[in-house]
């Protein structure tokens, strides 16, 4: 295979993956983002592999909760009304990916790429030196209420269909399994098949430095176009010059669609902003990462601290953060685990690409065959991105992959 000179937009764990494994092809790679590497969506997010997680957030019956989205800012999924008229046409697609059918061909195809999560998670972690950044726990999903715990049932079901493992366990068991929780929970389900990693965010700086210490370029630089030849883009544009290539992969995350329609396609995507609380001192830590059925957030022990991060506030990429929401997770927080110290606090607000039937983007582009997208994980984006960067390299070299890519193609809308 010739080496062609491939430039990667976008610098989260999606983008760093794709540029290393490209490397790993013979290309020269630049990574280009007007960030640093990791400091966009990939610094926040819950750390977690969530190898369960094959159910889309659209499921059926969704459409009757929508009004409830809108009138309770506070809530676990929240629209702002000042949002509802760009995202209605987002929403009416995802109304319409959570009929029961759809919702099936979805899981089908998320269980099949998550399948492979674990194992490019675990040959990243080899690559840069650290496997002990890894932590194949499993993780714990705990309900207080009895009625959040019948409705997850569709969930198990969906989960059984799909061949996820888990366990249910007894309320008795749940404190000598996790002993940090208080006695409040009365039942949960342990997911053998997740972990996590102990520091999302120095797991992107470090795939990004191994890159770099093997030849590849990075730029600190905003992209503003392409220059085109006859086969496709030739440059990529930045503020600071035109970078000659021979094709181009766009992994921007939340920013994406603005690049995707420059090279021929429109793709329905948004942003899902998620808020995260991390406590350097807590005190406290779970053996685990956790998950709260009521309240759909995750807690997980970091390197730096202990995290409660989830919820998702439709809102676009201009509106100011709402760090009410962060506080509410800090809240249902301390009723898991009691008093927690507060000290040396942090608070952050991040954009999920989110696509609405839950699937991400992995696909050549169809206008023009030297483009290339990788974006659209949700909350799937640290479990998925060093695979999706694998698949993309596969893409770039014509491999198969051993994958149905069609449900993941840039124009399945």
């Amino acid at each position: 295979m010739s080496e062609q000179h491939i430039a990667v937009i976008g610098a989260g764990i999606v983008g760093v993956s794709a540029a290393l494994h490209l490397q790993r092809d013979g290309h020269r790679v630049t990574l280009i983002d007007e960030r640093n590497p990791g400091e966009g969506t990939s610094k926040g997010n819950a750390a977690v592999l969530a190898i369960d997680s094959c159910a889309p957030v659209a499921t059926p019956g969704v459409l009757w909760d929508v009004p409830r989205y809108l009138m309770n800012p506070m809530g676990p999924l929240a629209i702002r009304w000042s949002y509802l008229p760009k995202i209605a046409p987002w929403l009416l697609r995802f109304i319409a990916a959570s009929r029961p059918e759809r919702v099936e061909e979805i899981s089908i195809a998320l269980r099949a790429i998550l399948l492979r999560a674990t194992d490019v998670h675990r040959d990243l972690a080899r690559a840069i030196g650290e496997t002990a950044i890894l932590k194949e726990t499993g993780w714990l999903g705990v309900f207080e209420s009895d009625k959040k715990f019948e409705s997850y049932q569709w969930d198990l079901d969906l989960q059984k269909r799909r061949g996820v493992e888990y366990r249910v366990m007894a309320q008795e068991e749940i404190r000598q399994f996790e002993p940090a929780l208080q006695p409040i929970f009365r039942h949960a389900v342990y997911y053998p098949e997740n972990s996590y990693v102990l520091d999302n965010f120095r797991l992107v700086r470090e795939v990004a430095a191994l890159f770099a210490a093997n030849g590849g370029t990075i730029l600190k630089q905003r992209v503003t176009g392409f220059d085109f030849g006859a086969k496709g883009p030739s440059a990529v544009k930045t503020e600071a010059q035109s970078i000659p290539i021979d094709g181009v992969v766009v992994a921007a995350g939340a920013w994406s669609k603005k690049l995707t329609a420059m090279l021929g396609h429109k793709v329905p995507l948004d942003t899902e902003r998620g808020y995260h609380v991390t406590l350097p001192n807590a005190q406290k830590m779970p053996r685990m990462p956790l998950y709260s059925g009521d309240h759909s957030f995750a807690v997980t022990p970091l390197e730096v601290g202990l995290r409660f991060a989830g919820t998702v506030e439709l809102g676009g990429l201009e509106a100011a953060p709402n760090y009410a929401r962060a506080e509410i997770l800090m809240q249902h927080g301390r009723r898991m685990f009691g008093e927690l110290d507060q000290s040396g606090r942090s608070d952050w607000m991040g954009f999920r690409p989110s696509m609405p039937d839950s699937l991400p983007v992995i696909s050549q582009g169809r206008r023009y065959s030297n483009t290339w997208f990788a974006y659209g994980h949700g909350h799937l984006g640290l479990t998925l991105g060093p695979v999706t960067g694998k698949l993309i390299a596969d893409l770039v070299a014509g491999r198969d992959a051993g994958l149905d890519l069609k449900p993941f193609a840039i124009d399945r809308f």
